[in-house]
């Protein structure tokens, strides 16, 4: 997955919890802009709805990961995201997928195919972006590295020019 998408597709339906949840985590964590490809997400259409939210995104090239996300149900109600049309259009997708489909025991095929797999649509939020507090961590961590290996070098280079001898005034 990248490490800081700044658009995230999201294919699911747009009435369902899934997508508020999913929009709620990454407003809560680092916010980035969201597309929606509206699909349904049971009954007879729905693999077909999927595939062609996920072939979409591939095909406009305008973000950066894609969630394909549902809330939890029955084991019928998730059956869509094992038909081999979702499987073949998450495992063709040159964009990163993760999944976050049911919640944490239920595991479909989608979830094979996909570059990652999360418990839950939440969980999938969590999972593309990271939280403003890490963030900071990480550069103050880099900030760190980057100043002791410079101090470090200079160090070196000091000592190395504090050891040269000179024996005459034409050296």
């Amino acid at each position: 997955l990248p490490k800081l998408p700044s658009t995230i597709g999201v294919v699911t339906s747009p009435t369902g919890a899934a997508f508020q949840d999913i929009q709620n985590r990454l407003r809560e964590r680092f916010p980035v802009r969201v597309l929606l490809y509206p699909a349904t997400v049971q009954g007879t259409n729905a693999a077909s709805e999927v595939a062609a939210g996920v072939e979409y995104f591939n095909r406009a090239k305008n973000v950066d990961v894609i969630i394909v996300a549902r809330g939890g149900g029955s084991l019928e109600d998730l059956l869509p995201f094992s038909e081999e049309v979702v499987v073949r259009a998450v495992a063709n997708s040159e964009i990163p997928v993760i999944t976050g489909v049911g919640h944490e025991p239920d595991w479909m095929l989608i979830d094979f195919a996909a570059d990652v797999r999360a418990p839950t649509p939440t969980g999938a939020a969590e999972m593309v972006v990271p939280t403003k507090l890490a963030l900071t961590q990480e550069l103050d961590n880099m900030w760190h590295h980057i100043s002791n290996a410079f101090i470090t070098r200079i160090n070196v280079i000091k000592q190395r020019i504090e050891s040269i001898v000179i024996k005459s005034p034409h050296q």
